[in-house]
């Protein structure tokens, strides 16, 4: 959730990490610090944004080395204090960590280590794993083997946490040299031309180098302007496979828009094209993917899927249940990962199981596919981070090839999630029972989906307008019936994850058993309502909440006449399948979260206390 950057190389380290940092700010943190090693080691760390206390004690007082670390921190272990920011030093002051994920038997190690006469600055956990990895390199002095001693040291610190972690390492005595690891945390090693990079997050990286190593658990890499090395923490050779990140800086700058989040909203026109690009099928009415690695023979034995996921992307895989039991008659069971990781949940033998998430890194979906393949189940991957644990350790997967998400409130991955679910409910429908003649006016819906995406855009200003006059209400409501269900959930997230506003999503019929007592002319409810099968039904709705005075904002399809004369406000969308209208309905309810939470003066990109790819329980 927190952020690494590192840097050896033949440049000033502190400007390269300060734009690091930077470029993790997305991911959620509560302070910042940095670490470089010239002639001596210098440390700068403050809690705060990074502009408002580390770039200015930075710029004051500039560290002077071409080796360093950087961190961005969310509390965890104590709150956030200049003390409890990272980088962290041992009990000489020569060793410095950066960290990422949770130690989770740092007490018993933080009381053998005080017993022994070690006395600690802060209250978090990491300053405990720093004194561990001093304790080893002091008591391995003088000794030889085949790792670095610095490596060694911080490969028998790690035989004796219990948790998570991505760490970098730097010691006083070995100046050139980085040392990093990672279990259930990611690191990525950046390879240059005399320089080498390490970080959490490739946004990071992409301003230096297109060639990266994505770490496995358990590696140990050790970095020199000249050389990587990748070893297990066991010490035999890892094996190590280059990449090429797909996108370029260009794409993680917000460009002429005011945040992030605006930007990938009206990216999705083309996001949505580009998890289409090559998948569809028109002449056999089906889709198309290269990397499940399940032959359509092992596809067809599947009788049950169950889809794991957390946030953003449980709605995507809520909506995927009714697209895959409409289209392809399968029974589906959507769990949160963080519960069924824990839960000794019954499933059947032919059942496949899909992890869905945007990083790639979410722990709780991480947990869970473990344990599906533990079972012995298939597991595939919908995800959107080329190289990231998910999508390597599933069976096979799906890339969402949607570009690099910064704004920590999804937007854009949902959209593609969704669209590559329902290419994935056609597949498996075609397998079983979805005639081609329904398939392919799907498919060619689909494909018109984009264009009609613009056209929604076009609301914009009209949503603007609807924003300030309800913002600051202090309760919402988001109504939707059958496909439309879980975009009322994603609707109401949106406006809690970054106006602070409470929301809540519910099926339109389920007001009347519980939520209608909250109804008042205070209350607004947004309510999802397509000319569909269950239209009639979902009017019937607005009225209970017309009747006691809630104001009503309508979204429809064109040609809607009735919703004027009942909602106070009315948004019409183009004509869709019923099944994909929710790939349009999306996009008020993302830009409504967001003007709302621009006329509040949020700090939209950066919601408090959430972070955009959570790597702990």
């Amino acid at each position: 959730m927190c952020g690494i950057i590192g840097y050896v190389g033949f440049k000033e380290a502190a400007p390269v990490l300060l734009d690091g940092l930077r470029r993790l700010e997305y991911r959620g943190y509560d302070s910042a610090g940095l670490a470089v090693l010239g002639e001596q080691l210098e440390i700068r760390k403050k809690a705060g944004k990074i502009d408002e206390g580390l770039a200015r004690l930075v710029q004051t007082a500039p560290p002077q080395g071409s080796n360093g670390i950087g961190h961005t921190r969310w509390a965890t272990h104590g709150p956030p204090t200049d003390a409890n920011s990272h980088p962290h030093t041992d009990a000489s002051g020569r060793i410095v960590v950066v960290h990422n994920g949770v130690i989770e038997n740092y007490a018993l190690l933080k009381n053998r280590l005080q017993l022994a006469g070690h006395k600690f600055l802060s209250e978090t956990d990491t300053e405990v794993l720093a004194h561990l990895i001093g304790w080893h390199y002091q008591a391995r002095r003088g000794s030889s083997g085949d790792l670095h001693p610095l490596a060694q040291a911080v490969a028998d610190a790690l035989r004796e946490v219990i948790g998570t972690y991505g760490i970098a390492v730097l010691c006083a005595d070995h100046p050139g040299l980085i040392v990093g690891a990672r279990r259930g945390s990611p690191l990525i090693v950046g390879l240059g031309q005399g320089e080498h990079f390490l970080a959490s997050d490739s946004a990071a990286l992409v301003a230096h180098t297109r060639d990266v190593i994505y770490l496995q658990d358990h590696d140990l890499v050790l970095l020199t302007p000249q050389r990587h090395e990748v070893h297990r923490l066991q010490g035999e050779a890892s094996r190590v496979e280059i990449s090429r990140l797909e996108f370029d800086t260009a794409a993680a700058e917000r460009g002429a828009f005011p945040h992030f989040m605006l930007k990938e909203i009206f990216e999705q026109p083309q996001t949505v094209r580009n998890a289409l690009r090559g998948r569809l099928d028109p002449e056999e009415a089906t889709a198309r993917f290269g990397g499940l690695n399940l032959s359509p023979g092992e596809l067809r034995e599947f009788d049950q899927v169950v889809m794991l996921a957390c946030g953003t992307s449980w709605h995507a895989a809520l909506l995927g249940e009714y697209l895959m039991e409409e289209l392809a008659h399968l029974p589906v069971e959507v769990e949160y990962a963080s519960e069924f990781r824990y839960r000794n949940a019954p499933i059947n033998k032919h059942t496949l199981v899909l992890a869905i998430t945007q990083s790639g890194e979410t722990a709780d979906t991480l947990a869970g596919l473990r344990e599906a393949r533990r079972r012995g189940h298939k597991v595939l991957s919908i995800c959107n981070v080329v190289g990231s644990t998910i999508a390597r350790e599933a069976d096979g997967g799906i890339y969402l090839h949607a570009g690099p998400e910064i704004g920590v409130a999804a937007t854009k991955t949902f959209t593609a999630q969704v669209t590559v679910l329902t290419l994935l409910a056609v597949l498996l429908g075609r397998m079983r029972m979805l005639g081609a003649a329904h398939a392919r006016r799907l498919l060619a819906a689909l494909e018109a989906i984009p264009a009609q995406m613009q056209t929604v855009l076009q609301l914009r200003e009209q949503v603007r307008r609807i924003a300030h006059r309800f913002a600051q209400a202090e309760d919402f409501f988001f109504l939707g019936r059958q496909f439309n269900f879980p975009v009322a959930l994603e609707g109401a997230l949106k406006l809690k994850e970054i106006s602070y506003i409470h929301a809540e999503g519910y099926p339109a019929a389920e007001m009347k058993h519980g939520p209608i007592a909250m109804i008042d002319e205070r209350t607004p409810t947004v309510i999802l309502a397509p000319h569909d099968s269950l239209y009639e039904k979902t009017v019937a709705n607005l009225e209970e909440i017309k009747a006691r005075r809630g104001p009503i904002i309508a979204i429809g399809t064109e040609g809607d006449t009735t919703l004027a004369q009942k909602a106070d406000e009315v948004l019409l969308l183009p004509r869709a399948p019923e099944c994909l209208w929710p790939l349009l309905a999306v996009l008020p309810l993302q830009l409504l979260a967001y003007d709302i939470a621009v006329a509040r003066g949020c700090d939209v990109d950066k919601p408090r206390n959430l972070a955009k790819s959570v790597t702990v329980e």
